[in-house]
């Protein structure tokens, strides 16, 4: 890859620099218990991935002013909440109990970077390389970033929320590498997501890595990989 020049790295949020501290199902229970709601944490947590799945993509669209888009980025979360409750009985306090969920999910408590996050950045950064995020998330992912200690590491964030335009959509990647100057073939993108990141940032021409912290079989030999990102650093 060094023969392409690569200039800017970019790195999905979510799943590849931190994830859910726990599970989802496991704090959507304790905070329900709140609220006089008793659910079973694994139950939630099988229908959140399965409500998740069905949502459409978080894209709001840039025609929107700030306190129209926030609000549009609140209800569909509110939605899809909405639906992993549906098939569990009433939920008299169930605005209350969203809107303490929603912004437990903005502090750094509820995430857990992980620990080959840092160290890398770093490095990049010390090479020279210019550090951008894209990703399917809300405007609360600047407080997470901050809460995280990571902001300070990154150039510029794009969300898919802000862009109008969710991965795997070539668009989103377009637009990044647009706003800072850099054509496809000088950018790589790293995800964990097969098919938002891989398969996303492959189609709009970047240089794809999959982090496969899990090690997965994979059925595509042509796609780079790394099992952790310190391997990114031998890459390029």
């Amino acid at each position: 890859m060094t023969e392409q020049k690569i200039q800017m790295v970019f790195f999905d949020a979510a799943g590849t620099l931190f994830d859910v501290r726990g599970s989802v199902g496991a704090i959507y229970a304790r905070f329900a218990a709140k609220y006089d709601k008793h659910v079973d944490a694994e139950g939630l947590q099988h229908e959140f991935i399965r409500q998740f799945r069905t949502q459409p993509p978080m894209i709001v669209g840039n025609s929107l002013a700030g306190a129209e888009r926030l609000l549009a980025e609140r209800n569909w979360w509110r939605n899809l909440v909405l639906d992993v409750f549906a098939r569990l009985g009433e939920f008299p306090q169930f605005e209350d109990y969203f809107v303490e969920i929603f912004e437990f999910f903005r502090r750094a408590e509820a995430w857990a970077v992980f620990e080959d996050v840092t160290t890398t950045l770093a490095a990049l950064r010390s090479r020279g390389y210019r550090l951008g995020l894209i990703s399917n998330f809300d405007a609360r992912l600047y407080d997470v970033l901050e809460g995280l200690r990571l902001r300070t590491y990154f150039d510029s964030i794009y969300l898919s929320t802000e862009v109008g335009a969710a991965k795997p959509e070539a668009e989103i990647f377009t637009f990044a590498l647009q706003e800072n100057g850099f054509t496809a073939a000088q950018a790589m993108h790293i995800g964990d997501r097969w098919q938002e990141d891989v398969q996303g940032a492959r189609a709009a021409g970047l240089h794809a890595v999959w982090l496969n912290r899990n090690a997965a079989p994979i059925s595509d030999p042509t796609v780079s990989q790394v099992t952790t990102l310190h391997q990114i650093l031998e890459l390029l």
